[in-house]
């Protein structure tokens, strides 16, 4: 791969080395996120959690990250992804300590849901290694960054449980929880040391303005307001799964409120679009400058259909094997989390692809492929050999990681001052669908909720073929002497 490709993996100089620095950071990032996943069982006991508590600490988990990759894509566009990185495992460690301490479920809801905050983590990534490759690099760059460092979440799972009883006794879980803390709190401090935000010479270009996306056209601003709408949609969804008629959490009041606060926000927003982006009614952007919305639309709708399936399906699957085949939890357990090792090839496999055969082309395979996974997973049935039930739910899962890194081979090569943003809002996207996905399964059986994700991935498919176009050439930037530079994209 590293022959192939011109990038060094066994290096640590130059590129390569924020490379390894930047995946690991990623890494730590989500196993601090999912730390508490394979610990749920001694949490449960050692606070006595009801069911019903551990589900609403499952969903809290992922509901700040929405926002946060909104908002962190803001602001390492304006400060940088060195700070940004060293900033969030420095604040994310201090949360988790708090999370370990807790001795109530309410301490624990709170910290939980604060910690979604450490899930925006893989964004700022995004914008330091399209600073570092070039074009024809990029995507497995991109892909190798994203796979290692999703792995966080599967090392967190296989590591854990057995350092908490190293530890030992009954707040074993606690020290392990802590630990992870610790690691991101150090690691915090040397990224913030070794990397660099650019390679010497080169200029870090920032947003003119910041508080929302800029667009170059009036199309693009209207299409830019509608694609915000299912972000606040599905914070509302999470609120209703809170709410008294479902989890219990919330009063009747406060799911109103959140629901008032929503809506508030989301007008405070279209306000604030309309304040960075006033000037495309009253005049024409030059042509140098322009860049199509809709580009960054296609993107947000296949990482739903790909990231968002992911995380819906790796939440289901051990449970879909033990209901479906009769096997022991910890059988179907290790059988699942096949589907979360392919990261480690898949995602770089997918920006590779995207590197060599061109952008929509491989986005168009690799999204034809989930299709085809998914459909086939939803025929699985107690009559399938396992072996071949487990094959299939690896083959559709390389495609959709391999999705993943398609997609964030394209993400830097559209607007380069904006890339974070542009990043936040497809990994917002993501986690959507993964909302969007594991609502549909609390109404449906397996079989139907496999369909869905194959019946979205049909609507990305026919997005990708009419609107997604193959960056070419090469897309300008101002420098602040007005000067302009020319930024290859192919």
């Amino acid at each position: 791969m590293s022959s192939a490709s011109g990038i060094r993996l066994w290096s640590f100089s130059g590129s390569s080395r924020i490379l390894h620095l930047t995946w690991f950071a990623f890494f730590l990032s989500f196993m601090v996120w999912f730390n508490h996943a394979p610990l749920m069982a001694s949490i449960r006991e050692a606070l006595q959690l009801t069911d019903q508590q551990v589900k609403t600490l499952l969903i809290l988990n992922v509901a700040l990250t929405i926002p946060a990759r909104i908002i962190i894509g803001m602001l390492v566009d304006r400060f940088g992804p060195r700070i940004m990185y060293s900033a969030l495992l420095s604040i994310s460690s201090v949360l988790c300590f708090a999370y370990a301490l807790a001795d109530s479920f309410e301490t624990m809801a709170i910290t939980r849901f604060l910690l979604g905050f450490v899930g925006a983590g893989f964004v700022i990534g995004i914008r330091m290694i399209s600073e570092w490759f070039p074009a024809k690099q990029v995507g497995l760059a991109e892909g190798i960054y994203g796979g290692w460092g999703n792995f966080g979440s599967a090392a967190a799972a296989l590591i854990l449980p057995t350092v908490a009883l190293m530890y030992g006794g009954d707040d074993g879980w606690r020290w392990a929880l802590g630990t992870t803390g610790a690691i991101a709190l150090v690691y915090s401090v040397i990224y913030y040391r070794l990397a660099r935000n650019t390679p010497k010479g080169s200029t870090y270009f920032k947003p003119k303005k910041t508080g929302a996306m800029e667009v170059t056209s009036k199309g693009d601003f209207f299409l830019y307001l509608l694609m915000n709408i299912p972000m606040y949609a599905a914070l509302a969804l999470l609120t209703w799964k809170l709410s008294p008629a479902n989890l219990g959490l919330l009063s009747v009041t406060a799911e109103w409120a959140i629901y008032s606060v929503l809506v508030f926000l989301y007008l405070f927003q279209v306000w604030k679009i309309y304040h960075i982006n006033q000037h495309v009614f009253e005049r024409e952007v030059p042509e140098i400058e322009r860049y199509k919305f809709r580009q960054v639309a296609v993107l947000d709708l296949a990482y739903f259909v790909t990231f968002g399936s992911e995380l819906a399906v790796v939440s289901m699957l051990p449970l879909f094997f033990v209901d479906t085949f009769g096997l022991s939890q910890v059988t179907a357990g290790l059988l699942a989390s096949g589907y979360a090792f392919m990261n480690l090839v898949a995602r770089p496999g997918g920006g590779l692809f995207s590197d060599r055969f061109g952008r929509r082309k491989s986005m168009m395979v690799l999204l034809l492929g989930l299709m085809a996974g998914y459909f086939l997973m939803s025929q699985i049935d107690s009559s399938w050999p396992v072996i071949a039930a487990v094959a299939v739910t690896m083959a559709c899962s390389f495609f959709v990681q391999a999705g993943e890194g398609a997609v964030f081979a394209m993400v830097p090569l559209i607007k380069r001052r904006m890339t974070g943003q542009i990043a936040g809002m497809a990994g917002a996207y993501g986690n959507v669908g993964a909302v969007t996905f594991l609502t549909v399964l609390s109404f449906v059986e397996p079989s139907v909720f496999f369909l869905t994700i194959a019946a979205a991935a049909v609507v990305a498919f026919v997005a990708v073929i009419f609107f997604l176009e193959d960056p070419k050439g090469v897309m300008a930037e101002v420098l602040p002497d007005g000067t302009v530079q020319m930024i290859e994209v192919e």
